[in-house]
Order: C-alpha cells, then structure tokens, then sequence
C-alpha cells in the first residue's frame, strides 16, 4: 500500500523531534526559514506550526517568533501527542516494555470499526508505557494487516509506534475517542502496580488516516493517580 504524506505532516514531525530535546523559551526556525529548509510554500509551513501551537508545543509572539512552549503537567483532552513527546514535555525520561505484538483474526467489532472484512487478520500491539520507570499506561493498538510488515519489524520498546506507521506511509492523522472511568482488573494491578479495584482513566479512540480511512483502534488504560487530562470549555449562558 502507498500512502500520500502531506508536506506539512512532515514538517509538524521533524519541529517534534526537535522539541523533544529543546528547552521552553528556546527559539524555533522563523516561517521563512522552514520555506527555505523543507522547500514548501508559507501556507504550508504555518499550517504545520499551528498543528502544535494548538497542541501546546509552541508559542507563536508576533514580532518576536515561535518558541518551544512552557509544559503543561498533563495533555489538553482535544489533542492526542506521543506517549514520549508527552513525557519529554514534562521532564521526564519514557521508555516502554512491549508486552504482546502478534498477528491474529480481527473481531468482529475491530472489524466494524477498521472497515475490515470479516474474515481479515490484524497485527496487535500492547505495551506498558512508563515514566522515570513508574508504570503510566497500558496501550492496546489494532492495526489493519496492511500494517503488518512494518510494525513486526520495529523497535517498540525504544521506538515510536506512529513514526514506524509515517516512515511506512501510513500517516496518523485525525481522531475521535472517549473516555471512561473504570476499577483496574486483576491484570491491570499487576501490569500497572497499582491495587485491584483501583481507578483508572481509559481512553478509547480510532485513528483516521490522511484520507479518513481507519488506521488504528487503541484503547489506553492509565493510572489514575498518575495521569491527568486538562480540558478547556465554554459556559452557556443560563436562559433569560
């Protein structure tokens, strides 16, 4: 399968891998400059900036330029960043520990919510996600078999999940999810290090490729106690 990878996708991604290693209030290449390096009109360079302005990695100062932003202690519920953006963010030192990646029939719901057919096969990935070594998340990735090649072939303890799927052509784009409250199972604590019956905050999405195609159904299981959300939003007003 080929894969179209949009300009500014690439940009977005080399200006994280940056951020990854820079300080907050370090300067990063003017709009110009980002024209100049990756051969792309302005259009293209801003609309990759404004992908991680919006996200909270940059401050945009008219004027002055685009800085790496202050960290916020936990991720904005509207937007989704790499486990290890996330926790570079913040300071900390990620690492994973693969837990299972096979390739297996999909169920009929994966199949439903990866537009599969229904005796199609699915590569799965779960891996335990820590920060300066404490047990953060267990995430569950079904991916299409197309997928497969590529991510039986990856590092996934040191490497990303998302930048082997982009150098692959599969390019994770958009995404919807929702978020539950339920107690750990005995599998969790043992994984997690937390006690049975515990709360956790789990995540369930489905990630679109460039042209809205199912890419990755991923549920997201996290210590409660250690890993928040922050959200934004209006008030209605009240009826006169």
């Amino acid at each position: 399968m080929t894969s179209f990878v949009p300009r500014y996708y690439e940009i977005e991604q080399a200006l994280r891998a940056r951020i990854a290693v820079l300080d907050p209030g370090d300067v990063l290449p003017s709009d110009s400059a980002l024209c100049e390096e990756f051969g792309v009109s302005r259009m293209t360079a801003r609309q990759a900036v404004q992908v991680l302005t919006q996200e909270g990695l940059v401050e945009r100062i008219r004027g002055r330029g685009t800085f790496v932003a202050e960290p916020s202690t936990h991720r904005q519920a509207g937007n989704l960043l790499s486990f290890t953006t996330e926790m570079r963010r913040q300071k900390r030192v990620p690492s994973s520990r693969l837990l299972e990646r096979r390739v297996r029939p999909a169920t009929a719901d994966e199949a439903v919510r990866l537009r599969l057919k229904p005796d199609a096969r699915v590569i799965v990935v779960r891996r335990l996600r820590l920060a300066d070594g404490q047990p953060i998340v267990v995430e569950t990735a079904v991916l299409g078999e197309a997928c497969a090649p590529a991510v039986l072939a990856a590092d996934l303890d040191s490497g990303s999940l998302h930048q082997t799927l982009f150098a692959a052509g599969f390019v994770p784009t958009r995404g919807r999810g929702i978020l539950l409250a339920e107690a750990a199972t005995d599998d969790d604590a043992a994984v997690l290090a937390v006690p049975a019956g515990a709360p956790l905050l789990v995540e369930q999405r489905l990630i679109e490729d460039e042209r809205g195609r199912p890419l990755e159904s991923t549920e997201s299981r996290y210590a409660g106690n250690r890993y928040g959300l922050h959200v934004d939003f209006d008030v209605d007003s009240p009826p006169r």
